[in-house]
């Protein structure tokens, strides 16, 4: 699925950028903001995440959580419901697409100084936690899954703070069960070594999803996303990613901010009034997917135009 030529943007991913995407199930790194107007941005900004009193899960998202209370920020902060539609991305986000495209999530990531890395792992219909898709892409493009996510450094990401790995070309078949539930235990969190390498998945252990339990994931092949703040990575959720532990030794923590996109033809949260995972629980009663490119000329997925302070998103 990608854009004509017509549909094309200044930011648009060339026909070798875009082949190099579809055999590696990545681009990036690429720039969204300079360095110093990152630097600048989120000295401003990281006060204002601390007030809820306008997020869409604002009083019971469970305070505690690394995840479902970073869950969709963009729906009440101006910077990042900006930063979503912003050309930079939602160009290249459309050449692998198409024209018609939604954000349906956004997620903070952060890693502290001690943090364990985030174990290797794949999502197509984000079932993963909480046992019930999240999204669902149309009976006729059953050959796709998963969605765009643009994963952006607000800070320094390297191997010692935490930079995430991805597997090239390990997008195009799940070595994971969906259906398969994962235990939830947050004891186990910054408590697991794995192959020397002290990782996990926010209090689950991955590896319970997986269709053969004695694989394992190549990472002789793994590469490292480096990126200094401003800077992007677009890749598919179906390809195999992970991130190293924070190091700590003095280095300030490691936020990427993830963007989650879509097709207006995949069904997002369908039949589903709240999200159950990571421990939390949190009411759908207030989200809204944001189209960010093109029309939505199926109807099926609730929109929001505009944040919960008024602020409008931003169209190509």
């Amino acid at each position: 699925m990608t854009a004509t030529a017509t549909e094309k943007g200044r930011f648009s991913l060339t026909a070798e950028e875009l082949d190099a995407f579809q055999r590696q199930g990545y681009f990036g790194p690429f720039e969204v903001y300079e360095a110093e107007e990152m630097r600048s941005a989120w000295r401003r900004e990281r006060l204002r995440t601390m007030d809820r009193s306008h997020a869409v899960y604002g009083t019971e998202a469970p305070s505690g959580n690394t995840n479902i209370a970073n869950y969709d920020r963009h729906l009440d902060m101006d910077f990042l419901a900006d930063h979503i539609t912003r050309p930079q991305i939602v160009d290249r986000v459309v050449s692998v697409l198409g024209p018609d495209v939604l954000c349906w999530r956004t997620e903070f990531f952060p890693k502290y100084p001690g943090d364990e890395g985030t174990d290797w792992h794949q999502a197509d219909t984000f079932a993963n936690a909480s046992g019930k898709p999240q999204i669902v892409w149309p009976a006729e493009y059953k050959e796709f899954g998963g969605t765009i996510t643009v994963w952006t450094a607000f800070t320094e990401a390297t191997e010692q703070t935490g930079a995430l790995q991805f597997i090239p070309g390990t997008h195009q078949q799940m070595m994971y069960d969906e259906t398969k539930r994962m235990h939830y235990d947050p004891e186990s969190i910054n408590k697991t070594d794995k192959d020397g390498l002290r990782r996990g998945f926010f209090g689950y252990d991955y590896r319970q999803l997986q269709k053969d339990p004695d694989w394992k994931p190549d990472e002789s092949q793994a590469v490292s996303m480096v990126m200094r703040p401003g800077q992007a990575v677009l890749f598919w959720s179906t390809l195999m990613h992970a991130s190293w532990p924070h190091s700590g030794a003095g280095a300030e923590p490691r936020l990427g901010f993830a963007a989650r996109y879509v097709p207006t033809s995949v069904a997002v949260y369908p039949d589903t009034d709240a999200i159950e995972e990571y421990g939390g629980r949190v009411e759908l009663s207030r989200y809204g997917a944001v189209l960010v490119s093109g029309t939505d000329g199926y109807g099926q997925n609730r929109l929001v135009r505009e944040t919960t302070r008024g602020h409008s998103f931003r169209q190509r």
